[in-house]
């Protein structure tokens, strides 16, 4: 889930010495090793995941930068599904090994299918924020994933496509790209 995926990327700048992005309040396990807190603050000198030390999720605008690489295909690295995603009709229902299919132009892989990836971002319209390093909702109830899945049709895995889920469940086909 979401809250796990934090406490993930706060692991990982630990075990690197890194100042932790995250901090996280309210916190417990349930079963199954899934997490549910009550809050998060951002640990930067100005409150903003741009400014952190530590690993993180990226915002939703970097993720799409990222899966656009400076083009304009419908998929991260080609107008052909099958070329870069794995999705409902190509997976045989389950995530695949990383690096399977073709990368973007920048090098990066499946961010089309394989796994939605949470992102830090509150879901909402996309609003009229600034276009240099915007920053998402200050509130909700959902967070943002990108990239569609091996569980979603291939319109799902499109660059363009975004969907939301409350941070507390658990998904099988969500991942994290930190």
């Amino acid at each position: 889930n979401w809250w796990s995926a934090l406490a993930f990327a706060n692991a990982v700048s630990s075990a690197e010495g890194r100042a932790e992005c995250y901090a996280l309040s309210g916190c417990i396990s349930s079963p199954g090793n899934a997490m549910d807190c009550t809050g998060v603050t951002v640990n930067s000198p100005t409150g903003s995941v741009y400014d952190c030390e530590g690993y993180r999720l990226p915002t939703e605008a970097e993720w799409e930068y990222a899966a656009r690489a400076g083009t304009d295909l419908l998929y991260a690295g080609s107008d052909s599904v099958v070329d870069v995603a794995w999705y409902s009709a190509n997976s045989g229902d389950i995530s695949r090994r990383v690096a399977a299919l073709a990368p973007n132009d920048w090098g990066l892989y499946d961010l089309s299918g394989n796994v939605r990836e949470w992102t830090w971002d509150w879901y909402d319209a996309y609003s009229t924020s600034p276009s240099v390093d915007p920053e998402g909702p200050a509130s909700g109830t959902s967070r943002t994933l990108r990239g569609g899945s091996w569980y979603f049709s291939r319109s799902f895995s499109r660059v363009s496509n975004r969907d939301f889920r409350f941070p507390h469940y658990r998904y099988s086909d969500a991942g994290i790209r930190l």
